[in-house]
């Protein structure tokens, strides 16, 4: 209900009915703002501020002859005036209307989006705190590293994030401009003051300068912040579908009950939330493309550019809104499994100290070529009891790599059996965890 309810405020933003409210929107402002000046008076200024409206119908109607959607629109609020209709739209050109009203949506929507992020970000904190010290294996290639926290893993999700924040709040502030500078952008048929007064009134700043149109690398710049931000999400969702493979197994979403994973085989419970939020990250991510196409536009302009945005500025919108509210709940709902998480650790049976070990050795004299040759021997031999399906702990329980170790001659010479099994400490692993926390989260606030 939560993602539906938030889907439908974003496309409500964008519905036909939203793009010609701020269409009008613009327009009385610009009337206002002639009012200001005293071209208009105030009679015919009251008049178009109370009575000038339109017919969603009748638009469609008259664009069927005109083949022009702004004239059908300026003829449909005409037909809710009279004498004084002829002052909507006095000085302006097509691109000071449109441009200057998908500012306003842009600036609206962006702004929902911030608060989606930040609410994002609320979720993945608490998660973080909560498994702050939460044991775990890190991996690179895929293949086991060293123990780390999944409260580490997740204040790098939240820190990621946080970035993306900061890219889209410096996309709210390139887009949210206007322009009323006429046909060619040279402000020829109106003063300067009058783009001034009407952007104040919209909340938004005049563009320094313009042609026939607002430049489009301010959108372009707005897409790629929208396809950096879908990138980011899409690597925690990948993260979620590795930790619910059944071989990994250390978190999954959380299945409700009567829910189905398969039509075949009921035994399934699927991470499919976190595969539709890749699939819509891969959809907000090709509309940077075509964005970034329209910033060059033939002259003063063309109207290529219209079409695009047409799709990629409300589909863009509504598929991000929507995907940042599922992924919430995915983090909000997570199933986490500790003691997997600590199975998994000790799966290769403390391969995951090699590196601890290695560097105990320099500071016996020990050269780092020949430590790493002591240290890599023995994990070797482990391995090799792993490939064949033998446990790697030996018959007292306990890891086959320490005992290794504790019987290779050369490293006896330069560790004791105590300074061995010292290195044997998750507590090593997570001594800087407060820090970083408060690198992350505390120093934000």
């Amino acid at each position: 209900m939560v993602e539906r309810y938030a889907r439908d405020i974003m496309k409500n933003k964008w519905s036909m009915q939203a793009k010609y409210d701020a269409w009008l929107k613009v327009e009385k402002a610009v009337v206002k703002g002639w009012n200001k000046l005293g071209l208009v008076s105030d009679d015919d200024c009251e008049k178009i501020l109370k009575n000038a409206k339109f017919d969603i119908k009748r638009i469609d109607e008259i664009e069927q002859t005109t083949k022009h959607d702004v004239i059908a629109f300026l003829t449909s609020v005409a037909e809710s005036l009279g004498e004084e209709s002829r002052w909507v739209h006095y000085g302006m050109t097509s691109s000071d209307c449109i441009d200057t009203a998908v500012a306003l949506q842009m600036k609206d929507s962006l702004e929902l989006i911030i608060e989606d992020v930040k609410e994002l970000m609320e979720a993945i904190k608490k998660r973080a705190y909560e498994h702050k010290m939460t044991l775990m294996v890190g991996r690179s290639h895929g293949i086991h590293g060293e123990p780390i926290t999944f409260g580490l893993v997740l204040a790098v999700w939240y820190d990621e994030i946080k970035r993306n924040l900061q890219n889209l709040e410096q996309a709210l502030e390139f887009v949210s401009v206007g322009q009323i500078s006429g046909a060619m952008g040279n402000i020829a048929h109106s003063p300067v003051e009058l783009e001034e007064y009407v952007c104040k009134e919209l909340g938004l700043k005049p563009a320094p300068v313009s042609n026939q149109v607002i430049q489009r690398d301010r959108y372009a710049n707005l897409m790629n912040a929208l396809a950096l931000l879908a990138s980011s999400c899409e690597k925690i969702a990948v993260a979620i579908r590795h930790y619910q493979r059944t071989e990994v197994y250390e978190a999954e979403e959380f299945f409700s009950k009567g829910q189905k994973g398969s039509s075949a085989m009921p035994h399934k419970r699927n991470p499919v939330l976190s595969e539709n939020v890749t699939g819509l990250c891969r959809v907000i991510r090709s509309y940077a493309m075509p964005a970034m196409e329209n910033v060059a536009l033939w002259h003063e302009r063309d109207i290529s550019h219209s079409s695009v945005e047409r799709f990629i500025l409300p589909d863009g919108f509504i598929t991000t809104d929507f995907m940042l509210n599922r992924l919430k709940g995915i983090i909000e709902k997570l199933v986490v499994y500790p003691e997997n998480m600590m199975k998994n650790l000790n799966l290769t049976g403390g391969l995951v100290f090699s590196q601890r070990v290695l560097l105990e050795l320099p500071k016996r004299g020990v050269s780092r070529e020949d430590a790493y040759k002591i240290v890599q021997r023995n994990a070797m031999k482990v391995w090799n009891e792993i490939q064949q399906g033998k446990s790697p702990l030996n018959e007292k329980g306990e890891s086959l790599f320490l005992e290794y170790l504790l019987n290779d001659k050369e490293l006896r010479e330069k560790l004791n059996e105590n300074e061995i099994r010292e290195c044997f400490d998750y507590s090593y692993y997570t001594k800087n965890i407060d820090k970083i926390f408060v690198r992350v989260f505390e120093d934000a606030k």
